[in-house]
């Protein structure tokens, strides 16, 4: 018979490799999608106008990447929090209304200009 199972089990280099490779993909796929989405935003615009009229290019580069990093540590510890006090699928459908009330708002406002 075989022994009961403990949670206090050195993981299985298997098993530890695999969790390696699960916070790699979390990292590649947050970096791909954060990169991909910030490219020709207006944070980008507005800091390439901000180095064409200071000529301080490191100053505005320590400037932007430290707004960025504070906001992407809000967004991390709001979810963080989210996570533990709201289901993930409440937290979906939430996410999912809001954004179906902001089109609709939007769509509302080009009737009106339209009309």
């Amino acid at each position: 018979m075989a022994a009961p199972s403990s949670d206090l089990e050195t993981p299985t280099l298997t098993e530890a490799s695999s969790g390696r490779s699960s916070a790699w993909g979390v990292f590649v796929s947050t970096f791909l999608t954060i990169f991909l989405a910030e490219l020709g935003d207006k944070t980008q615009v507005t800091t390439l106008l901000m180095t064409v009229e200071s000529h301080r290019p490191w100053i505005v580069f320590t400037g932007a990447a430290t707004a960025l990093i504070s906001t992407s540590l809000l967004g991390v510890l709001l979810g963080r929090w989210l996570a533990q006090h709201i289901a993930p699928r409440t937290l979906d459908i939430a996410a999912g209304v809001t954004l179906l009330v902001i089109a609709a708002a939007l769509g509302w406002d080009l009737w009106q200009h339209w009309s």
